[in-house]
C-alpha cells in the first residue's frame, strides 16, 4: 500500500489550516521520514499554527520534525510556543538555526522569549544576538519582572518637536533603519523628553510646512519604565491607545509599547484568572505529569479540608438525619444552589477587580446589589423547593424549612462571593486564586447549618 493511499486527503482549502487531517498527514510524513512532503505540508502554515502543531505532537515526533525540517523554526514560531516547550526546542536546535531564528525578532519579543527560560537557554539565545541587541535585551532584563521595561521595544521613530511635516517625511525616507511596523512618530525636546506624538496618517495628510506640534495627538501619555504591565494594559484599554512612549526616571525616552503587546498582557491576565478560579494556576496542555500534579495538589488539599469542615457541621446533626431521612436527600440541594450562586457573584467580583471597575467608591453598592439578587433568587427558588418538599415528602413544615434555608444560603452566597475577593485584594492575596475555596466553604457550612438547624427546631 503506497503512502498516497495511507495519507488522509488534505484539500486546498485545508492546506493552510491546522486540523486533524493535516496533523495526521504530518505524522505520516514524519513516520516515513519524508522531508520533502513534510516541508510541503508546513510551508503554508502561519507561525502560530506551526507552534500549535509542535505542541500537539509528542516529544519524539517533535524532535523528528525538527530533524527533518529545522528551517521551520524562526523567531515568530519560538514566540508563539508555550513556555514549557521553548526550553526543550531551544536545547535541541543547533546554534546556527537559533541565531537565525532570533535575529529578526524585535527587542520586546526577544525579551519575552528569554525571560522565562532557564539560565542555559537564556545564555544560548543571548549568544545568538548581535552585540548591540544583546546589550539592549540584557538591559531590559534588568528591569523588574512584568514591568513596562520588559514589555517595551527599543525600535521606535522620534523627531525634534520643532520639526515640520516635510522634515519628518524626509527623515523617514532617508533612514534605512526604521522599525518594520510603527504607528507614531514620537516628538522629543532637546533632553529626549517626549512631548507628544503624531500618527503616520496625519503626517501623510498634512502639508509639508505644517508644524508637527499642531497635528500631535491628544491621547498622548507616557509610561514609566517600572510601571507594572497590568497597569500598562489597563491604560491602553481605558484610553484607547495605539502606542505609548516609555520613559526612565529622568523622563527620557527609552522605548515604546504597542497595542499588540498590551493586549497580549490583557489576554494573559484573563487566562490566568480563569485558570486560577479553577485552582489550576498556569497549567498548560504541554506540562509534564509531575509539574501538573504539584500545581493542583495544594488546592485539592485545601478543598479536602473545607469538605471536612462541612462534614463536621453535618455530623452535629447526625441524630436528626437518622430520624428524618428526607434531610439527607434534600440538604445537598441547598449547598449546591448556594455554591453556584456564590461562584456567580465571585466571578463578577474578580473580573471587576481585575478591570478596576470594583473600587472603594462603589464596593458597598455592588455588595448591596449582589445581596438583593441573592434574596430575590432565594425567594423564587424557595417557593419552588417548598412546593417540591411538600409534594415529594408530604410535609408542609419540611417545605418551609428548605425554603427558608434556600433564602438564607443564597443571600449569604451573594455576600460572600463579593466580600471575600475584595478582602483578599486588600490583603494583597490574588482573589482569583484563593476566593473559590473560601466561598465554597462559606456556602457549604451555612447551607448545611441553616437547613439542618432549622429542621431540628421545626421538625423534631
Amino acid at each position: 500500500m503506497t503512502q498516497e493511499t495511507l495519507e488522509p486527503e488534505v484539500s486546498a482549502d485545508d492546506s493552510y489550516k491546522l486540523n486533524n487531517k493535516l496533523i495526521s498527514s504530518i505524522r505520516l510524513a514524519v513516520s516515513t521520514a519524508d522531508a520533502e512532503r513534510l516541508a510541503d505540508l508546513l510551508e503554508p502554515l502561519h507561525a502560530a499554527d506551526i507552534a500549535d502543531m509542535l505542541e500537539q505532537v509528542d516529544e519524539v515526533q517533535r524532535r523528528e520534525i525538527l530533524v527533518l525540517s529545522t528551517d521551520i523554526i524562526d523567531g515568530e514560531v519560538l514566540s508563539e510556543l508555550d513556555e514549557g516547550l521553548r526550553e526543550e526546542i531551544i536545547d535541541f536546535l543547533p546554534q546556527k538555526v537559533l541565531s537565525e531564528a532570533v535575529r529578526d525578532l524585535e527587542s520586546d519579543d526577544v525579551v519575552d522569549l528569554v525571560e522565562d527560560l532557564g539560565e542555559p537557554q537564556q545564555e544560548a539565545v543571548l549568544e545568538a544576538l548581535d552585540d548591540a541587541d544583546r546589550v539592549a535585551v540584557e538591559q531590559a532584563l534588568s528591569y523588574p519582572e512584568e514591568s513596562a521595561g520588559r514589555l517595551m521595544q527599543r525600535e521606535f521613530v522620534m523627531a525634534p518637536d520643532h520639526w515640520n511635516v516635510g522634515q519628518a517625511i524626509d527623515y523617514m525616507r532617508a533612514n534605512d533603519d526604521l522599525p518594520d511596523q510603527f504607528y507614531h512618530m514620537i516628538l522629543v525636546d532637546p533632553r529626549l523628553k517626549p512631548t507628544g506624538y503624531v500618527t503616520l496618517g496625519k503626517l501623510l495628510a498634512n502639508r509639508r510646512e505644517t508644524k508637527l506640534t499642531l497635528i500631535a495627538e491628544e491621547s498622548f501619555r507616557t509610561i514609566p519604565v517600572t510601571q507594572p504591565e497590568d497597569q500598562v494594559a489597563y491604560a491602553f484599554n481605558q484610553y484607547h491607545l495605539i502606542s505609548a512612549p516609555v520613559v526612565d526616571q529622568d523622563d527620557r525616552l527609552v522605548g515604546v509599547i504597542t497595542i499588540d503587546d498590551a493586549m497580549n498582557v490583557l489576554d494573559e491576565e484573563h487566562e490566568e484568572d480563569i485558570l486560577r478560579l479553577a485552582g489550576v494556576g498556569e497549567g498548560r496542555l504541554s506540562d509534564k505529569v509531575i509539574s501538573t500534579t504539584r500545581r493542583r495538589f495544594p488546592w485539592l488539599a485545601v478543598n479536602l479540608l473545607t469538605a471536612i469542615l462541612a462534614s463536621m457541621v453535618i455530623s452535629q446533626f447526625e441524630v436528626a438525619i437518622s430520624q428524618l431521612v428526607a434531610l439527607a436527600v434534600l440538604m445537598p440541594i441547598v449547598a449546591s444552589m448556594g455554591g453556584n450562586a456564590g461562584t456567580q457573584s465571585l466571578t463578577v467580583a474578580v473580573r471587576a477587580i481585575a478591570t478596576r471597575d470594583l473600587t472603594g467608591s462603589n464596593v458597598w453598592r455592588v455588595i448591596r446589589r449582589e445581596v438583593l439578587v441573592g434574596l430575590i433568587n432565594g425567594v423564587i427558588f424557595a417557593v419552588v423547593m417548598g412546593i417540591v418538599g411538600v409534594i415529594w415528602f408530604g410535609s408542609i413544615n419540611l417545605g418551609l424549612v428548605i425554603a427558608a434555608a434556600m433564602v438564607i444560603n443564597l443571600v449569604v452566597a451573594g455576600l460572600a462571593g463579593t466580600v471575600i475577593p475584595v478582602v483578599l485584594e486588600k490583603l494583597k492575596v490574588d482573589p482569583a486564586l484563593a476566593s473559590g475555596a473560601f466561598v465554597t466553604t462559606v456556602t457549604d457550612v451555612v447551607g448545611f447549618f441553616a437547613f439542618l438547624g432549622l429542621a431540628v427546631i421545626v421538625l423534631l
